[in-house]
């Protein structure tokens, strides 16, 4: 019996996926709020993710392994987890809006990085969605009003970030998705396991912090990155940053219905994200050569 047809990754389906993961990782902004209120950071980030190995581990182990996924895995994690500790520091001496603005600026830093690399200008529906998008941002999040220790740890971050997206893009088509995000999560459950035993609370969370954190592996851990190495096998990484830029616009909308009005301005700034990532797509090549690839090879036997 020959194993069932999988339709390949196009590209619209890849578009589809990192909006999900978009929308998963602003679903869990007002529960991580509540939860990091009531727990050290450290130890519900190595939680969390743990609790997404977890439940990636028993789909992972019957996918087939391929060649250099777990160096491939780490180094994502790696840069997953120096983000997370730099944008944890940074938020110690900024504002949470302006964290979220300097975090999200990845989406100049990811082209600048393939300007670099390639040493060829974005395409033109890149610039102009990075321009809508950081004009949604300044509007949503009130843009940055100095520039000290707390901004500087927080751009430390968004390069990682950035850098993340750039790795993942490089390594996701060589791999399964899901054992490839079961090596990037466990990365970062693993080096925050005994730092987060040894920081002031430790693991004694209440009730609703388990439930958080519980709540946050299996959506925002383990789906969400998952979505994002399947989407990004097809989905340039410019046009990925910009595409994840709907987690803010999620999370304003979400905190909108809790009750924390964003205002005209804020939904302004919804509007021009949105805007930028019509742009990025409609404007943008509809496959890229993976998806060309991977359309006209058959199916695994």
């Amino acid at each position: 019996m020959t194993a069932p047809h999988r339709p390949p990754p196009t590209r619209a389906r890849g578009v589809a996926a990192l909006a999900a993961a978009g929308f998963l990782f602003g679903s869990t902004f007002l529960v991580v709020q509540g939860a990091i209120e009531r727990a050290d950071v450290v130890p519900f980030l190595a939680v969390r993710f743990l609790v997404g190995a977890a439940v990636l581990w028993p789909l992972a182990r019957r996918r087939p392994a391929t060649p250099g996924e777990v160096r491939h895995g780490v180094a994502a994690g790696a840069c997953l987890l120096v983000g997370y500790v730099l944008q944890t520091a940074g938020l110690r001496a900024t504002t949470a809006a302006t964290s979220a603005f300097i975090t999200y600026l990845l989406v100049v830093i990811v082209p600048l990085i393939g300007v670099v690399r390639t040493r060829r200008p974005p395409s033109a529906n890149v610039v102009v969605g990075v321009v809508l998008a950081v004009a949604g941002l300044g509007l949503l999040s009130g843009g940055v009003s100095g520039i000290g220790r707390g901004e500087v740890l927080t751009m430390g971050a968004a390069l990682a970030f950035a850098v993340h997206l750039v790795v993942l893009g490089e390594v996701a088509g060589r791999h399964d998705p899901i054992r490839l995000t079961f090596w990037q999560v466990l990365t970062v459950g693993a080096a925050c396991l005994v730092p987060g035993a040894a920081s002031g609370g430790g693991y004694g969370f209440d009730r609703g912090v388990w439930v958080a954190a519980a709540f946050c592996g299996v959506a925002a851990t383990a789906l969400a990155f998952w979505c994002m190495a399947w989407g990004q096998r097809v989905v340039p990484e410019s046009q990925a940053a910009i595409i994840l830029l709907l987690e803010p616009v999620s999370a304003g909308i979400l905190g909108e219905l809790a009750g924390d009005h964003l205002g005209p301005v804020g939904l302004a700034g919804a509007a021009l994200i949105l805007a930028a990532v019509v742009v990025a797509e409609r404007a943008g090549p509809k496959t890229t050569a993976l998806g060309a690839e991977l359309a006209v090879v058959p199916p695994e036997r």
